[in-house]
């Protein structure tokens, strides 16, 4: 099949979210985890969560649009400056994936989807107790997207939990060792295996690929 950018947008448009949303690869699957002022805790899936630096330690997401449909996630962070972000073990990927069910404000999807809200002393936003590696999050900026009106929200590393058999011999995390998983499109999802590690890649170390 050979699309152009003429038969993308006139594609149906579920098939187009589909299509669009897979091509990029598998992408990692978080929850992300904030509280309102109120003290209603929210928990949301995202695919969109990426690294952005080591020194802050900082990452990014993607939210969509929030001019028509409330975003709880995005409310939230903005009022307190904090969240969390899960990854989901493979085993609750069914609980995770009901997350992006749009419950009213007053509903918690850690109720309502199986989760257990945990708490640090000092910091707002609810962690994931069943999620193995939880990042505790500080709001940092918000870069809107011109083009489709989403938001690059990115935040620095406050808090890193994970245990301490996920660090490998190589001072690696092992992801494959925490059963975490992927996502494709809008509701595939993928487990994790550590397929090879290779060294620092440097000019006169590239091997002979033509042998």
């Amino acid at each position: 099949m050979h699309y152009t950018k003429k038969d993308i947008a006139e594609m149906d448009r579920i098939q187009r979210i589909k299509y669009i949303n897979s091509v990029s690869g598998i992408k990692p699957a978080n929850l992300i985890g904030t509280i309102s002022e109120e003290g209603e805790t929210n928990l949301a899936i995202f695919s969109s969560v990426f690294h952005l630096g080591s020194d802050p330690a900082l990452l990014g997401f993607i939210t969509r649009p929030t001019d028509e449909i409330p975003r709880h996630t995005y409310e939230n962070l903005m009022q307190n400056r904090q969240y969390t972000i899960n990854h989901i073990p493979s085993s609750l990927v069914a609980n995770a994936h009901y997350t992006s069910a749009k419950l009213e404000r007053d509903q918690s999807e850690f109720e309502s989807c199986g989760f257990t809200p945990q708490f640090l002393p000092d910091f707002k936003a609810p962690f994931v107790q069943e999620s193995v590696l939880k990042l505790g999050m500080s709001f940092r900026q918000t870069i809107p997207i011109e083009l489709n009106g989403t938001i690059l929200v990115i935040g620095e590393i406050e808090h890193l939990i994970l245990p301490n058999a996920a660090i490998d011999t190589e001072n690696d995390i092992n992801l494959a060792h925490i059963n975490g998983v992927g996502i494709s499109g809008l509701n595939t999802y993928y487990g994790l295996s550590k397929i090879g590690r290779f060294p620092y890649a440097r000019p006169d170390e590239i091997p002979d690929f033509k042998k």
